[in-house]
């Protein structure tokens, strides 16, 4: 069944709700596409810890039109919030096995991948994950900015413009236990969470993270879209 064409009204009324409240915060959102700029940003922000491989053009470039960056700057222009999306192509495979090839991390994984490199995918849902899947990460909010609902703020636009540019089957992301355990993923308003996401182990990144898998299914995605549209038009 053809899907119905996302209403641009509705997705500029979604955003704007977080866009406002940003700006009430402090902070000034605004996008980028160019994810060499992107990496140049990330390496000198302070505390922030290396961006992922899986969006570092020198590992896994990013097609125009298939990713998107956000950063926030408070009133004094200085980095308050960064976070990266990217849209994979998985018409032809999972989640869980695009995770489990490294193919997630790295455009080639035989050329760039590590001996030692692996990642394990137990979340069975993953498998269920197909399509568009915008895949949502790098997340990093300024410690001075902490405990202000920023995490709902920048979920809120990374739906909106996954929305508006793709009209995704699933967004998801892979976050750490204690995310969870402090209760801050519940911010990031993902309908679904399942343990064992990815058991991840980069050498020559010297990554080694055990995530929780989160998403949020397309129609879910359409439905919030709408519904914040109408409530904003009120």
């Amino acid at each position: 069944m053809m899907k119905r064409v996302a209403n641009p009204l509705h997705i500029s009324r979604f955003l704007q709700v977080y866009d406002d409240d940003a700006a009430r915060k402090g902070v000034n959102l605004s996008i980028g596409f160019d994810f060499d700029r992107y990496v140049s940003i990330t390496r000198t922000t302070p505390t922030k810890r290396p961006t992922y491989p899986n969006f570092r053009p020198d590992r896994s470039p990013i097609k125009s039109g298939e990713g998107f960056w956000m950063m926030g700057v408070d009133k004094n222009g200085e980095v308050a919030v960064l976070q990266a999306v990217r849209m994979y192509d998985l018409s032809r495979s999972n989640f869980a096995d695009y995770l489990e090839s490294l193919k997630a991390f790295y455009a080639d994984p035989t050329v760039h991948a590590h001996p030692n490199d692996s990642c394990t995918c137990l979340a069975p849902s993953a498998k269920k994950i197909s399509g568009k899947v915008a895949y949502h990460g790098d997340a990093w909010v300024r410690r001075d900015y902490r405990g202000k609902g920023i995490p709902n703020i920048m979920a809120g636009m990374a739906f909106g413009v996954s929305f508006a540019m793709w009209a995704p089957d699933f967004v998801c992301a892979l976050v750490p236990r204690w995310l969870v355990d402090k209760g801050v993923l519940a911010q990031y308003e993902y309908t679904h969470n399942e343990l064992g996401g990815s058991i991840l182990r980069l050498v020559e990144e010297d990554i080694s993270n055990e995530d929780w898998l989160t998403w949020v299914t397309g129609d879910e995605l359409r439905t919030r879209v709408d519904r914040h549209a109408r409530e904003f038009a009120r």
